[in-house]
This record gives structure tokens, sequence and C-alpha cells, in this order.
């Protein structure tokens, strides 16, 4: 049988008192009310297992992840502006916006120009290692859309591609 219950806690189950990164902690399961429960007591605070208890460790108290955002690969994103630029999805314009202007940010992609067709105006990409000449649709979106390209190119680069990194580092 397997049994979950929750992660170590953030303060003592006996003083209230923050568990510190690094310290020692005590970790106590008992039964209450018919549910497994987990309670971390700080050094301080530990005096022993409680009445009931079904299983007592030792631990540390884990110090706070590190969030490591990995370089972008440039190559990739590359890669990946030119297949969604292939696809020419109407639905993925969005995006192809976003991964030109970070491309352009990145040096990858040069910003030779822009053109009108009709009303709408196009920006005129090169790549910087030689690539073909592209056009993207000036979308002049607000922030608001911006960031929810960034979000969904962050789901389609993680699904399709894994670079590595994330687009918010």
């Amino acid at each position: 049988m397997e049994y979950q219950f929750r992660p170590i806690g953030k303060k003592c189950a006996a003083t209230g008192a923050d568990l510190e990164p690094g310290s020692v902690c005590y970790s106590v399961l008992i039964l209450r009310n018919g549910e497994l429960q987990r309670l971390d007591y700080s050094k301080q605070g530990w005096s022993g297992p409680p009445e009931g208890a079904l299983g007592v460790w030792k631990c540390l108290v884990p110090r706070a992840a590190e969030v490591r955002h990995e370089p972008l690969d440039t190559n990739a994103l590359m890669r990946c502006f030119e297949q969604l630029t292939e696809e020419a999805n109407p639905a993925r314009e969005g995006l192809r916006y976003v991964l030109a202007l970070l491309l352009v940010k990145k040096r990858r992609l040069r910003l030779e120009g822009s053109q009108t067709h009709g009303d709408e105006e196009y920006l005129q990409l090169a790549g910087a290692q030689g690539e073909g000449a592209y056009e993207v649709r000036d979308l002049n979106p607000s922030d608001e859309e911006i960031h929810l390209w960034q979000r969904e190119l962050n789901v389609y680069l993680a699904s399709e591609w894994n670079p590595g990194g994330d687009l918010a580092a």
C-alpha cells in the first residue's frame, strides 16, 4: 500500500517558528481523524514523538531550490523560427513574431527594413549566418499579447524543441 503525505513544512509544529533551511528537523507521522498527517519540529521544539506517532525521522530542512536558467540555444531557436515560417500557420503567427523579435535581440536575425503590403506592415529580416530573407507581419501587439505569446512559445519550445531554456530568463 502506498501513502502520500505533504513535504516538509515551513513552521515548527510546537513553537510556530520558521524551520530554517539547512537546520535539523524531526518529522512525525500521526493518524488524526482517520488521516495521516505529517508534523515537523525544529530542534528547539522537539521534546520527543507525540503520543500515537506512527513514524519518526530526523532530517535536514532543504535549502530553497536554485532556479537555474540555461542559455537559449539560438541555433535551435532559428530552426524553430524556420519551421514556423514553413508551416505558415495563422494560429502561430504571434509565436513566430515573438520568436523573430527574440532572435533579433540575440543578433541571430537582422532587421533589414520593413515593407507595406496593403494595410499590413511587414518586417524584413535576414539570418546572421546567411539564411534567406524572411517577412514577418508586424503585429504591433500589446504588452499583454506579447506576454501571452511568450508563454505559448515557452510551452511550444518545451514540447517540440526542448532547447533547455525559458524565454523569461
